[in-house]
């Protein structure tokens, strides 16, 4: 599995397909809701897994969780060996996820030069009056 800040690939290779399928899946991370993450023990597989908008969850019972996760084409088991590899992976997918759904921030105000400016286009263009462009440009101006 890897992220390149985008998307999130997961291709399975080795024994891995043999439950779900062989092939590469990728995943914008626009399309990701949510991260599910079961720590790796020193006994039991850890896992995590992607949660897509419009996507069908299955709650597991308790003590199937990873078993589970093997079957859904949106997991990828993990041992405790990776398990901070793949905590490294989980932060920044999580990272982005927030990035992209955060507000954009909103334009910065026009400075008084580049208002004048604007104003005398329109002005120019006869749609302010002597008038209009007067105050227009002593408001922009702080006059």
């Amino acid at each position: 599995m890897t992220f390149d800040g985008s998307f999130v690939t997961i291709e399975r290779k080795g024994l891995a397909w043999a439950t779900i399928g062989k092939g590469t899946k990728r995943i914008p991370v626009a399309s990701i809701t949510a991260v599910q993450w079961k720590q790796p023990g020193a006994l039991v597989n850890g896992f995590i897994q992607f949660t897509l908008g419009g996507g069908v969850e299955r709650r597991s019972s308790f003590g199937s969780q990873t078993f589970d996760a093997g079957k859904d084409e949106n997991s990828v088991i993990m041992t405790k060996k990776q398990g901070p590899e793949f905590e490294a992976l989980r932060a920044a997918v999580e990272a982005a996820i927030a990035a992209h759904h955060a507000p954009s921030a909103p334009a910065a105000p026009a400075s008084g030069a580049e208002e004048v400016a604007r104003l005398a286009d329109l002005h120019q263009r006869g749609i302010l009056s002597d008038e209009e462009f007067t105050a227009a440009k002593a408001r922009a101006l702080g006059l």
